[in-house]
């Protein structure tokens, strides 16, 4: 069975890390924890000097973002995302493939835990711009402040979590299926 989501993340991949490890990724290469491959994002977390990272990888024809939750890992250029594109590379076997179940076959509360970790608050936020919500709309509407939304969001692509991250995503789904027509009217 072809899978275009592993042959566009693997080619891209290869396209930025296709040299040996460097010294400080070495020791990081197949020692990731819970990896797991949704479409064409990879993410796994690592044990590192100062505690547990999350770390992911994320293709398309365009090219790639990455990130790390460690200091330096803010937009990707760490070791510890050179060690998981080298360990995807190596053995792609170690990566569980987690599709994405959709929203109407939920039954269950852990298939909406997964539901909402398939989807990022800022691609929720896009949809509802899109469907005529601004970012800020939402916010004061849900009693958040924006500044806090965005910072919940730019925190989410930085794999860092707000506690009320799953909350938010929670309330951006249901504000889509209730108001998600042009200019926010109810369907």
């Amino acid at each position: 069975m072809v899978d275009a989501d592993f042959d566009i993340l693997r080619t891209v991949v290869k396209r930025y890390w296709s040299s040996g490890p460097s010294s400080k990724a070495k020791r990081y290469v197949n020692t990731f924890l819970a990896a797991e491959r949704r479409g064409t994002k990879i993410t796994a977390k690592v044990v590192g000097n100062h505690g547990t990272y999350t770390v992911s990888i994320q293709g398309d024809k365009q090219g790639l973002t990455s990130t790390c939750s460690c200091y330096i890992g803010k937009y990707g250029h760490c070791h510890h995302c050179e060690a998981l594109a080298l360990t995807f590379l190596n053995d792609p076997t170690l990566f569980k493939t987690v599709k994405q179940t959709p929203s109407k076959e939920m039954q269950n509360l852990t298939d909406v835990r997964a539901y909402l970790e398939s989807l990022t608050l800022d691609s929720l936020l896009n949809d509802l711009k899109a469907k005529g919500i601004p970012q800020k709309a939402l916010a004061e509407n849900i009693g958040m402040n924006t500044r806090h939304l965005s910072a919940i969001k730019s925190s989410e692509l930085r794999n860092r979590y707000f506690n009320e991250l799953g909350a938010t995503k929670l309330a951006c789904l249901w504000v889509l299926e209730h108001f998600g027509t042009s200019k926010g009217k109810k369907s």
